[in-house]
C-alpha cells in the first residue's frame, strides 16, 4: 500500500476531517462526478486502447490526462442488466433486473440516492433503460428520445443538463449515449470512416458486408467522442475541471456476431478511463482486475459516504491512489435471457477465463439487432455456401461446449478451448470452485423455467411470443 494512501485509510479511520499535505484524496474534499457510458462500444475499439483507425481524440485525452484500465469488465455484455448492477454496486442476478428490459424494482439501493443524501445534485441525461421506479433518485431525468441530428445520438441534452446545476453544491451527472448502438446509417459524421479503415476479427469473415457494417459502427463512436468533448469543454468553462472526477466506459461490446451478449473479452470487456486532474495520476495504466460493479463503493468513498451492505463491489480508491493496486483475484459476469433465452456464467483472472454454459444445447446466437445485420445475413450466406471458417461458425454451432477454458493473454479472441485438455487440470478446478463460491455468495439460483426466444435465430424477426413473465426463482 502506498503511503498517500495509507495516510487517507488512517485519517477515515480516526475519523480526522482535515486534509494532510501529500494526500491525493484528502478527506475534506469531494470531488464532482461525471459519469459517461457508451452503449455497445467494444473496449479495444478507441485510440486510447490501440485502434489504428477510429478517430477518438477526446476520449483519448482522458487517458491521457487520466488512468487507463487494461483489464475492467462489466458483469452482464446487454443493456439494461448492466446498467442496473452498475448503478446498484450489486450484480444483475442481485438486482432483480438482470434480462434485458427487466425494470430495476424500488426496493433496490443506488449510490445516487445515497449522494443525494450527503448534498449532491444527481442529474441524468441521455439512454435510460432502468424503468420508472428509480427515476426519484435523481434531482433531474432527461431522458433520451432517439431523432434526427444529434438526437439521434442520445447526447444532445449532456451539456444543457450540466449547465444547469446549482452552484455551490457538488455534483453528480449520469451521462449515458446512444451511439454506437444499431441500427446504423451514414451521416453520423462529417468524415465517415471507409471499409478498408476496418479491423476484422478472426471470428468474422473479411468480407464487404462486415467491413462496411465496422465503419457505420466506427462513425458512431466517432459522433460520440465529439460529445464526450463537449462536456469536457464545458467543465473547463466552468472552472471545475480540477474539481471533477470523470468516469468513462461502455455497457458491454460491440453488436456484432460473438460480441454483445457473449462472455468473451469482445461482450465483458470494458475500456475505463478516470480522470481527476491532481489527483489521479495523468497518463497511468493499470492492469489490475477490475469490476463496473467496483465504481459505486468507489463513488461513495470518495464522498465520505457510507457504502451500504447491500454493495457487493469492492472500492477502486487504493487503485486510483497507486494503479499497481489490487482489490481482488478475480472478475465475475453472467448472461442471462436478451432476445434469445440462455443462461452462462463466467470468472477471468489476470491469465486465464471459465465460462460454465448452463445451457448447452444452445447456439451462441447474437442479439436481434445483430441478427438482422449486414453482418450476419452475410455469415448466413457464407455458412450455407460452407465457405465460413471454423472459428466463424460459433454463432451457429449447437450442441456448445458446457464448459470453455481460455487461457486469455497467449489467446485473446479464445478460439482454444482447453476445459477438455487434461494439463489444464489444476487451471481448471480452483476456477470451478471460484465460481461456485460466488454462485453461493450471491445466491445466483436458475430460474424455475426456462424463457423462450422472442425473436427467429436466423433472421431476428420477431416471434408471437413477445411478452415475458418474471420466471420465479427456485
Amino acid at each position: 500500500m502506498n503511503r498517500p494512501f495509507l495516510l487517507l485509510v488512517l485519517a477515515l479511520a480516526t475519523g480526522c476531517s482535515g486534509p494532510r499535505p501529500g494526500d491525493p484524496f484528502p478527506v475534506g474534499e469531494r470531488p464532482n462526478f461525471v459519469l459517461i457510458i457508451a452503449d455497445d462500444l467494444a473496449w479495444d475499439d478507441l485510440g486510447a486502447y490501440g485502434h489504428p483507425t477510429i478517430r477518438t481524440p477526446n476520449i483519448d485525452r482522458l487517458a491521457k490526462e487520466g488512468l487507463r484500465f487494461d483489464r475492467a469488465y462489466v458483469t452482464a455484455s446487454s443493456c439494461s442488466p448492466s446498467r442496473a448492477s452498475l448503478i446498484t454496486g450489486r450484480y444483475p442476478h442481485s438486482t432483480d433486473a438482470e434480462q434485458l428490459h427487466w425494470r430495476l424494482p424500488p426496493g433496490q439501493t443506488t449510490f445516487v440516492e445515497l449522494l443525494r443524501k450527503a448534498g449532491y445534485w444527481t442529474a441524468a441525461a441521455g439512454k435510460w433503460h432502468l424503468g420508472d421506479a428509480v427515476k426519484d433518485r435523481f434531482d433531474v431525468v432527461r431522458e433520451a428520445r432517439p431523432g434526427p441530428g444529434d438526437a439521434a445520438s442520445g447526447c444532445a441534452d449532456w451539456v444543457a443538463t450540466l449547465r444547469a446545476r446549482p452552484q455551490g453544491k457538488p455534483f453528480f451527472l449520469w451521462l449515458a449515449s446512444l451511439d454506437p448502438h444499431r441500427d446504423y446509417a451514414p451521416g453520423a459524421i462529417p468524415a465517415p470512416h471507409k471499409p478498408e479503415d476496418a479491423v476484422v476479427p478472426p471470428f468474422l469473415p473479411d468480407v464487404p458486408e462486415v467491413r462496411k457494417d465496422l465503419a457505420l459502427y466506427y462513425d458512431e463512436i466517432g459522433r460520440l467522442d465529439r460529445f464526450v468533448g463537449d462536456v469536457l469543454t464545458e467543465l473547463d468553462r466552468q472552472g471545475v475541471a480540477d474539481e471533477t472526477l470523470v468516469v468513462f466506459l461502455s455497457d458491454n461490446g460491440r453488436p456484432f456476431p460473438r460480441c454483445k451478449t457473449t462472455l468473451y473479452e469482445s461482450g465483458i470487456r470494458t475500456p475505463l478511463l478516470v480522470r481527476w486532474p491532481g489527483r489521479v495520476e495523468a497518463g497511468e495504466v493499470s492492469g489490475s482486475l477490475v469490476s463496473t460493479v467496483d465504481l459505486a463503493p468507489t463513488f461513495l468513498e470518495l464522498a465520505h459516504v457510507d457504502v451500504p451492505p447491500s454493495v457487493q463491489g469492492k472500492s477502486l480508491v487504493e487503485v486510483l491512489a497507486d494503479p499497481g493496486g489490487k482489490v481482488r483475484d478475480f472478475v465475475f459476469a453472467e448472461k442471462n435471457w436478451h432476445d434469445h433465452e440462455d443462461r452462462a456464467r463466467a470468472v477471468r483472472t489476470l491469465k486465464y477465463k471459465y465460462i460454465r454454459n448452463y445451457y448447452p444445447d444452445l447456439a451462441r446466437t447474437p442479439p436481434a439487432d445483430a441478427v438482422r445485420s449486414p453482418s450476419f445475413q452475410a455469415m448466413r450466406r457464407l455458412r450455407d455456401q460452407k465457405r465460413l471458417e471454423p472459428d466463424q461458425l460459433q454463432c451457429f454451432v449447437a450442441p456448445r461446449p458446457r464448459e470453455e477454458l481460455y487461457d486469455v493473454e497467449g489467446d485473446p479472441h479464445e478460439l482454444q478451448n482447453l476445459a477438455e485438455d487434461s494439463r489444464y487440470g489444476r487451471i481448471l478446478n480452483p476456477l470451478r470452485g471460484a465460481l461456485d463460491d460466488w454462485e453461493e455468495e450471491t445466491k445466483d439460483e436458475p430460474p424455475a423455467v426456462r424463457t423462450p426466444d422472442e425473436f427467429d435465430r436466423e433472421t431476428g424477426e420477431p416471434l408471437p411470443n413477445r411478452k415475458r413473465p418474471r420466471p420465479s426463482k427456485r
